[in-house]
């Protein structure tokens, strides 16, 4: 999962991924990044932690980091939360770059359209609350397709 700084929308969907998948009974390796370095090594913004809390997610854990190339090789799949990331993530992996293997998260529910997961991180607590529920509808369609193509 990755966004600008790791710090709101990619932590959030580590978060909810990651509890979607331990639901399905799948032992996923699930991480995030950023395709900047603004908030290396801090911990999830206050307001992604207290909303994902709020539904019974812990990210309070996470660190923020940057996406490497390496990363292209290490995980199965790549989803970014907006235009630009995904722009910045074709940069970043190079010769790594796999057609296919980076997709917009919401490219799961609405495939095509290019939307984009909003950035709350000026926003208020239901800024945060509507970007959660966003993910959450994501994270459910990616388990519910991979469950569907590997009964």
């Amino acid at each position: 999962m990755v966004c600008l700084g790791n710090i709101c929308r990619s932590p959030l969907a580590q978060g909810i991924l990651e509890a979607r998948a331990r639901e399905a009974g799948l032992n996923w390796e699930i991480d995030s990044a950023g395709t900047m370095h603004y908030h290396v090594n801090e911990p999830p913004h206050i307001q992604s932690q207290k909303t994902a809390q709020k539904h019974g997610i812990d990210i309070s854990a996470q660190r923020c980091r940057q996406l490497i190339a390496a990363d292209f090789d290490i995980f199965d799949r790549i989803y970014v939360m907006d235009n630009n990331n995904y722009r910045d993530v074709q940069k970043m992996g190079g010769e790594s770059w796999k057609e296919g293997k980076v997709e917009r998260l919401l490219d799961v529910l609405y495939p095509g359209e290019k939307r984009e997961v909003p950035d709350p991180y000026y926003g208020t607590e239901k800024d945060f609350e509507d970007v959660f529920q966003l993910i959450d509808k994501a994270c459910r369609k990616i388990i519910d397709n991979y469950c569907r193509a590997n009964p």
